[in-house]
């Protein structure tokens, strides 16, 4: 299935926001960006590089920039979904009855493609190896065939099962945790491994 079939097939999912991704859709077809699907949602670049997107949920519909962080932004309309963890991803979110302004959404596009070819582009830092927590520590030690899987598996997933037992507050719950983490690291899973797509 081509790009614009599987947008297609993402917007006829959405009943709800139908009409509405129907006409973010429209605003940026009028552009020069490349109409994609990145993590199971619409997205759309520049020269390959992601320059925005537009996604369905159940309380709202929204447009985000990759690079939102360099948009002026002069008419309040963006939100940092997750203040202290995204860095330069920004959303425009609608509710339901809020009109879609099709000139302001434009020319927070054409922002956004004239920042993709500035090259304004804010990169992640990678973080350097993976903090194992103690209750992890001593389960490694006692099991070398759980400590040999763990190093099998990418930095990725390693940090994600360390944040896993360390955010949890009470030891009973890092226990509870680790039980169930296990099987799945002598498997070489993710965590998330599920809710990827393939």
């Amino acid at each position: 299935m081509d790009a614009s079939k599987k947008v297609t097939a993402y917007i006829e999912k959405h009943e709800k926001w139908r009409d509405e991704l129907s006409k973010l859709r429209s605003l940026f077809q009028q552009t020069e960006l490349t109409e994609e699907v990145k993590w199971g949602a619409p997205a759309y670049t520049l020269n390959g590089k992601l320059v925005a997107g537009l996604a369905g949920f159940k309380n709202h519909y929204a447009i985000w920039f990759h690079q939102g962080v360099f948009l002026k932004n002069e008419e309040d309309k963006l939100v940092n979904a997750q203040k202290g963890v995204t860095k330069a991803l920004r959303q425009w979110r609608f509710k339901e009855g809020d009109p879609i302004e099709s000139n302001l959404v434009i020319k927070y596009i054409q922002e956004a493609i004239e920042n993709c070819i500035a090259g304004k582009e804010l990169k992640p830092k990678r973080k350097k190896g993976v903090s194992i927590p103690p209750l992890l520590e001593e389960a490694f030690k006692k099991n070398a065939t759980l400590a040999s899987a763990f190093k099998k598996l990418t930095p990725g997933k390693q940090r994600e099962y360390a944040n896993y037992i360390a955010e949890a507050k009470r030891e009973a719950t890092k226990k509870s945790r680790l039980q169930k983490i296990s099987p799945m690291i002598l498997e070489g899973k993710g965590l998330h491994d599920k809710y990827k797509n393939c």
